[in-house]
């Protein structure tokens, strides 16, 4: 039987696959059209990312797949997972319009083994406002682990857990008003909006989120038995985390207006499986 939680955040990311997939923040018609283009957030990646031609990878919690596809511009043999059959409809007309196979299932990240199988992947790729849907750090670097071959690596860039902490809705300070460390219970939202112009509400509005602290995601890698490789924290992420605050600049990138030594914004993580 799904979980409340789950069921209330499937319920929110299948009202916002369509209005993602009609939005021009997500540039669907370039990918139609442009069969070299890719997603700003890989574009991001790419100088960490290094070559990944002839690898096979699965993106954890894909979405509507534009970072799924951009990665297999780069030459790798992508799978996509994720919870919603909304999302995965979108991401495989998507994949089917630019002509390039894309394995898309639909599975909870926690059952991914069970439904992809284990040890299947070179690497793992987990993109921008993932983490914040599991409740349980450990069990998703079990899950990475498990999905990994021998050698093979995990790559996630992520919000960072200090930007998740701050209270967006101030936008005279910078002020803590989330938590930072992962808590046995969910900090709900309800907010009919999404981080992309839109004209429609979402109307299954309210989620159920969590923080997770840098620390207690390196330890549950480590645990894991994955070894780090990259850690690296970056002032930028590729959406107005914080309205009235920030600016975006040519690399699509947001970036605080005032004082950017204040804030890591995201962070990019690299781990390899022995």
């Amino acid at each position: 039987m799904m979980s409340d939680y789950r069921r209330l955040n499937r319920a929110n990311w299948d009202d916002r696959a369509p209005l993602h997939a009609g939005s021009g923040d997500y540039g669907l018609d370039n990918f139609r059209t442009d069969p070299s283009y890719l997603s700003h957030v890989v574009r991001f990646d790419v100088p960490r990312l290094g070559d990944i031609r002839g690898l096979d990878g699965v993106h954890l919690q894909c979405h509507i797949g534009t970072d799924t596809l951009s990665l297999a511009r780069l030459g790798a043999t992508m799978t996509g997972l994720d919870f919603s059959p909304a999302s995965l409809a979108e991401a495989r007309k998507l994949a089917e319009a630019s002509s390039t196979p894309i394995d898309f299932v639909e599975a909870d990240l926690y059952d991914a083994v069970s439904a992809l199988g284990p040890a299947r992947f070179d690497f793992v790729y987990t993109g921008i406002g993932a983490l914040c849907w599991l409740p349980d750090v450990r069990r998703w670097a079990d899950t990475v682990a498990a999905l990994l071959r021998p050698g093979g690596r995990l790559f996630i860039r992520e919000g960072h857990p200090v930007l998740w902490s701050i209270d967006e809705t101030r936008t005279d300070a910078l002020t803590i008003g989330y938590p930072y460390f992962e808590t046995a219970e969910p900090i709900v939202f309800t907010d009919e909006s999404t981080y992309v112009e839109t004209d429609s509400a979402i109307e299954h509005a309210t989620t159920n989120e969590w923080n997770h602290g840098l620390g207690q995601i390196v330890e549950a890698l480590l645990q894991s038995d994955l070894t780090l490789t990259q850690l690296v924290e970056h002032d930028s992420v590729p959406w107005e985390a914080l309205p009235g605050q920030m600016v975006c600049e040519d690399d699509h990138e947001w970036r605080l207006i005032e004082h950017r030594e204040r804030l890591p914004l995201t962070y990019t993580l690299q781990a390899r499986k022995l």
